[in-house]
């Protein structure tokens, strides 16, 4: 492989993921041939596409592709109607994303969170709430706690009731009924390699770090606080603060231009980063990239879409592929180095945003000059901007 030649596994999936994928590649096209760059792109099914072709949700074939690749772009897996007819274990947010982020130590999530001006009125905000702009990074710790952590279990349990005093001869019910168990687990290192994405994060944007956790009641929480308090010594040019997850919840809806970075692990950054795509006018608009360790100057990389498979409006030409998009943007800069690419995009959308493009979720009949396109439009708009 040369220098500008890079090996993409493309994971639609399920729902609305082809449509947006699809959109998402039109773009990367457009930018191999303004930079140059090599994309070997290769598609591959993942989810219910995966049960349907190969009897499970990460075929083998899809599994070793995506080994032999620098990145994975992913769309989105799981259908709700569906789900429910096979174990849980096999489900594919199990059985395909979550082992997909285990089994390449996929350890950090970003999230960016931006509200384009142009986009103001589909804030659920107050515009004063707005404040000169919504700009804020979430970064989520992704292989640990409450969902990786051992026991993990549904079990029955069987017990005697107590004996009811006024009965005179003393008999028992027996009680059954199911009990689930999930177990949050972190450790030292867990926390420093997350605390030190946020802080080198925090260096590039504003220098302010908030630290979420649930000190007051978490033992969890209490070792987070003390290991990011560590890890800030490292960084005295960064500003700490630490909020429990309820007040930070609340502080996003009422004041969400105080956040700069927002560093969380993982259930706590999984409520928080949805509830913070809100703020930028619909999940259509929200990007990932779930990053794992460095090696040859390559940082392996999943890259999706906050959303999910929206399956109402799938083949449907109604589906935002702006996330799917963003996140193809978001692939060329931490996986394969490509800035001016990256930004090429970035820009591209922004202009596209500009001259009035709006899918239906980002769309209003008070905002001037917007016109409701489809998915397919937008990715044209977009690509013809790169």
């Amino acid at each position: 492989m040369s220098e500008n030649s890079f090996n993409v596994a493309a994971l639609a999936g399920d729902g609305i993921g082809p449509e947006v994928m699809a959109e998402a590649l039109k773009v990367l096209r457009a930018v191999e041939g303004r930079f140059g760059v090599t994309l070997n792109i290769t598609e591959a099914p993942v989810g219910w596409a995966g049960i349907d072709a190969a009897g499970k949700a990460l075929p083998d074939e899809t599994f070793e592709l995506c080994r032999n690749s620098n990145a994975i772009l992913f769309g989105s897996v799981g259908l709700p109607d569906r789900d429910p007819t096979i174990p849980k274990e096999e489900r594919p947010e199990r059985a395909a994303l979550l082992r997909l982020r285990k089994e390449f130590g996929l350890f950090a999530n970003l999230r960016p969170v931006t509200l384009p001006k142009q986009l103001a009125h589909a804030c659920p905000l107050k515009p004063e709430r707005q404040g000169e702009g919504i700009d804020m990074l979430v970064v989520r710790e992704l292989t640990g706690g409450m969902y990786f952590g051992q026991p993990k279990t549904t079990e029955l349990v069987t017990q005697k009731d107590s004996v009811n005093p006024e009965d005179k001869k003393k008999t028992r019910r027996i009680l059954r009924y199911e009990r689930a168990i999930d177990t949050m687990v972190y450790t030292e290192p867990e926390i420093e390699r997350i605390a030190h994405v946020g802080f080198k994060a925090a260096q590039l944007r504003r220098k302010k770090l908030t630290s979420i956790d649930k000190a007051n009641v978490l033992e969890n929480g209490i070792l987070w606080r003390k290991v990011v308090e560590r890890v800030a010594k490292n960084y005295p040019d960064v500003k700490l603060e630490h909020m429990f997850v309820d007040n930070g919840a609340m502080q996003m809806m009422l004041n969400p231009t105080q956040f700069d970075v927002m560093l969380c692990e993982n259930m706590f950054g999984d409520i928080l980063s949805d509830e913070a795509a809100a703020l930028a006018g619909s999940l259509g608009m929200l990007p990932s990239a779930s990053l794992g360790n460095t090696e040859a100057g390559i940082t392996f990389g999943l890259y999706e879409p906050a959303g999910g498979t929206a399956p109402d409006i799938a083949g449907k030409n109604l589906a935002n592929p702006i996330a799917q998009i963003l996140s193809s943007a978001m692939m060329l800069r931490y996986s394969f180095g490509l800035n001016e690419a990256a930004n090429a995009i970035d820009a591209a959308v922004s202009k596209a945003i500009s001259d009035g493009c709006r899918t239906g979720d980002i769309f209003s009949s008070h905002d001037p000059g917007a016109r409701r396109i489809g998915t397919s439009e937008m990715g044209d708009a977009i690509a013809a901007a790169i």
